[in-house]
């Protein structure tokens, strides 16, 4: 059965003891160091903050929310027992199997529970935290999603964008070039018109998972969030804008970001581990309309310095979309991909291969640089063998000091996309962000093959033996037994004649 909202999720996550409850904790001061402080280390368990300071009783904020591969799974509607190489391969499949389930046009859901218009709209009204210190202001769009129509194609686009409150009435939203969000508001804006949006702060997490990562142009995230639950998802028309927004969200701000309109807006800690975007005049959304429920939950994702909510569960997701990508382009012989979670889910990527012919890993790297899953602010691609687990970083490392010419297997990409949240992007003429990115072919030499130094460990093969006959050293799953009484051979050893 697919998760019903926010609440659902919550209460499966309590039942698998993956959630902490605070009250008493203030939203400016409180709320975002301790998300911080439970995210410098990945498996905590998920907070939900209540009796907030200064606001009704019930209203409430959820926070460290995707930061456990169970919690992921669970989300996913997926086994929730699963380590990273694993959870890369079953993703690959659901992916790559999904047959997008339209959204289906419901007449009623709780988020229609309460209503602001006019002189009633108070977005203060309801709990936004300063994440970090030197943020500049308090953010309600964090774990959002914002919901905009193609004016042309009539396509609804659903991403995850920051929105600062600056006023009662007003939001600030930051979408970077290229993004499907901002490239939809462009339209609008070149026929001289405001472009319509409904802002959800609250709802299943599964809807600001897809919202966050490389859904395909043209695609309706709402419609593959109704792939992956297995049935569709409900949506009613939001009364201002007329845009389908969950049924069962928690919250939802309607209005218009205007083409001649800005306020300053940020800094604001963000993926990369930075206050990198700073604080420049962007874009606002006037709210003409609010719906919420009662006791409403505002849904946080805290970025920072990374692994953080915003990237740990990006780092599979991007395995996963880059993998497929990789072999819808005809690419043989990927035996693995994993981005990295200390590059933030985006700046380190590696791949391990089976090769097969000349220029073969050289190939896999600028493909990995370059394709849509793998192309938005990423530095590093690394290509491996697959001898190479591609999620375990000493791997990844020995491979780069022990396989690379630092001459001829670095490629340099000029002028690649970006955004200035990236601390080392650089910029163009106007507002435009470029970055350059090196493609590492960390392979064993294709040419040498047959006479390369073999590796100083032991074969599977013999590896399985020795631990099925030293049975009492080694767990079910092969790894070391943690107390053991008494070591001896399940069997005898073998005798070798002369």
């Amino acid at each position: 059965m697919a998760i019903r909202d926010l609440r659902e999720w919550m209460e499966r996550v309590d039942e698998m003891g993956e959630l902490t409850r605070v009250t008493d904790a203030d939203p400016k001061v409180d709320v975002g160091g301790l998300t911080d402080l439970y995210q410098w280390q990945m498996g905590n368990p998920a907070l939900l903050f209540d009796r907030l300071p200064g606001f009704p009783a019930g209203y409430r904020i959820l926070s460290n929310i995707l930061t456990s591969l169970p919690r992921v799974a669970l989300t996913l509607g997926l086994p929730t027992a699963q380590v990273p190489r694993e959870f890369v391969q079953t993703l690959r499949g659901l992916l790559a199997s999904l047959e997008p389930v339209p959204a289906t046009w419901v007449d009623d859901g709780p988020i229609l529970e309460n209503r602001q218009v006019q002189g009633e709209v108070d977005v203060t009204r309801f709990p936004a935290p300063i994440w970090h210190p030197q943020d500049g202001g308090p953010y309600l769009g964090t774990g959002d999603i914002v919901i905009m129509r193609d004016p042309d194609t009539g396509w609804v686009n659903a991403g995850t964008y920051r929105v600062q409150v600056h006023d009662a009435t007003t939001v600030g939203i930051y979408m970077s070039a290229g993004k499907h969000g901002r490239l939809i508001r462009d339209k609008y804006w070149q026929r001289g018109e405001a472009c319509p949006v409904a802002i959800s702060v609250g709802h299943d997490p599964l809807l600001m998972l897809v919202g966050g990562i490389e859904v395909d142009y043209g695609t309706n995230e709402f419609d593959v969030a109704g792939a992956i639950r297995g049935e569709p998802l409900p949506v009613v028309r939001a009364p201002y804008t007329g845009l389908p927004v969950p049924a069962s969200a928690e919250i939802v701000l309607e209005g218009e970001i205007p083409p001649d309109e800005t306020v300053p807006e940020g800094p604001f800690g963000e993926w990369a581990g930075y206050y990198a975007s700073g604080r420049e005049p962007s874009p606002i959304v006037r709210v003409r309309s609010v719906l919420y429920r009662d006791d409403p939950i505002v849904l946080g994702c805290l970025p920072g310095k990374p692994p953080n909510d915003n990237t740990f569960f990006r780092s599979p997701f991007r395995g996963a979309l880059i993998w497929n990508e990789l072999e819808r382009a005809g690419i043989p012989g990927i035996t693995g991909v994993w981005s990295h979670e200390a590059g933030g889910g985006r700046l380190f990527n590696v791949v391990s291969i089976r090769q097969l012919y000349p220029g073969h890993a050289k190939q896999v790297g600028m493909a990995a640089a370059s394709c849509h899953s793998g192309a938005y602010a990423n530095r590093y691609v690394v290509v491996v063998d697959d001898d190479i687990d591609p999620t375990d970083t000493n791997e990844v490392i020995w491979a780069l000091c022990t396989r690379t010419d630092v001459v001829r297997d670095f490629d340099v990409m000029r002028r690649c996309w970006s955004t200035r949240l990236d601390p080392m992007a650089y910029q163009g003429e106007g507002s435009v962000y470029f970055n350059d990115r090196v493609v590492i072919d960390a392979c064993r030499p294709y040419d040498r093959l047959e006479t390369f130094p073999a590796v100083a460990r032991l074969g599977p093969t013999e590896a399985a033996r020795l631990r099925a006959r030293w049975s009492t050293l080694f767990t079910p799953d092969g790894a070391v037994a943690k107390e053991v009484r008494a070591a001896a051979p399940s069997e005898p050893a073998p005798v070798h004649s002369r």
